[in-house]
């Protein structure tokens, strides 16, 4: 070969390793751009019904409000800070108790409410005056801890029943000591001093679960103060919020009360063992707050309560946190941005429920939840979109 085709060929072989370089170079930009985006997008959850939760799609609302219970606010404030992140969608919710959210969501002043409480007939019927049908979607579950500061006690340590519980809130037993206390607790050093009783000030869903497990328990206190999310307390101290009884308890000795689990963990009080319903003594925690909710039946529209549950395993005081929205949305922006973030929280939010001491919805409750989220009307068009 002549000097000039040796050097011909040496080009042309230059520009080809050339090419070859730069498509590689564009594959791994390429690549790199694909991983950031998947940082940014998040993963489509399928249902069996083939409607596939994105982001909200194009001309949806970029914010909402919510308003409502506290017992699922730091599982709710993760769903947001997450969800934003995800889709930038802004949401404010104000954890105000479930007697606001109900409040707030019947004078339409929120794009939804929460609540951990059913809507009483009357509740319901002046939301339906004033938005049309209201859903009860669930979210998560929760275990109410009876909490007391008792000097020496341990966690889990002391055991009451559910009659005795009753008891002390009907304030018919009054001191550490009683008889009925200690024939529970063989063993266990309780004093003599008074027991103050804290309870919730204001409208509350948590006060609704504990007071539905009362009402179950204690043929007395249904009938002498009942169960809904405010009631009138025999005594003693009340406090604004579970962080309010919260601080309650953990300011005066001797004191008992009733907070949602993760405020009890984040607070570092100390809870009781209670008898559930097959005489087994059961702290709160997941699992028993999953057996709480498993083997129940579901009803379509999800007003269940699970507070005396017959497992053996469960916990006795637990319940559903419900997401209260209008079944026909009056601003289509909005609803399709808030059927969206619901889909996403009933899917992909469950994975942070059990860090923060929530129980993930089973698959069946997930269905359920799917069916009313489904039957969200924006202006004659479902709110969330199928595939």
């Amino acid at each position: 070969m002549s000097l000039t085709g040796l050097r011909l060929l040496l080009h042309k072989r230059g520009l080809f390793f050339l090419a070859v370089g730069l498509l590689g170079l564009l594959s791994l930009a390429f690549l790199a751009c694909s991983s950031n985006n998947s940082e940014k997008t998040p993963t489509a959850t399928q249902s069996a019904t083939n409607v596939t939760a994105f982001c909200p799609p194009a001309g949806s609302a970029n914010a909402l409000t919510g308003a409502g219970a506290t017992f699922p606010f730091p599982l709710y404030s993760k769903w947001i800070d997450q969800y934003n992140k995800l889709c930038s969608v802004k949401i404010n919710y104000q954890s105000i108790g479930s007697g606001g959210g109900i409040n707030q969501i019947t004078q339409k002043t929120v794009d939804y409410g929460a609540s951990d409480g059913i809507m009483t007939a009357q509740q319901e019927s002046a939301a339906v005056a004033a938005g049309g049908p209201i859903m009860h979607i669930p979210m998560t579950s929760g275990a109410v801890a009876v909490v007391v500061n008792l000097s020496g006690i341990q966690r889990g340590q002391l055991k009451l029943s559910s009659d005795v519980l009753a008891d002390i809130y009907l304030k018919k037993i009054t001191k550490w000591n009683d008889a009925r206390i200690t024939a529970l607790n063989t063993g266990v050093n309780l004093p003599s001093s008074d027991i103050t009783v804290a309870h919730r000030s204001d409208g509350s869903g948590t006060t609704f679960i504990f007071t539905n497990y009362l009402s179950k328990v204690s043929q007395d206190w249904k009938d002498t103060v009942g169960n809904a999310t405010s009631v009138k307390w025999p005594g003693d101290v009340g406090g604004e919020g579970n962080e309010g009884v919260a601080n309650q308890v953990r300011q005066i000795s001797g004191a008992i009360g009733y907070v949602e689990l993760a405020y009890a963990t984040q607070n570092n009080l100390t809870w009781a063992a209670m008898k559930n319903k097959g005489g087994k003594f059961v702290e709160p925690g997941l699992d028993a707050t999953t057996a709480a909710a498993t083997g129940i039946p579901l009803t379509d529209d999800m007003k269940v309560l699970i507070t005396d549950s017959d497992n053996p395993n469960a916990y006795p005081i637990a319940g559903f946190s419900w997401v209260l929205v209008y079944t026909n949305q009056p601003d289509p922006a909005k609803g399709r941005a808030l059927a969206a973030y619901l889909w996403w929280s009933i899917h992909d939010g469950q994975a942070f429920a059990r860090d923060l001491l929530y129980g993930p919805l089973s698959a069946d409750v997930v269905k359920k939840a799917e069916a009313e989220i489904k039957a969200l009307n924006c202006g004659g068009t479902p709110c969330l979109q199928a595939s």
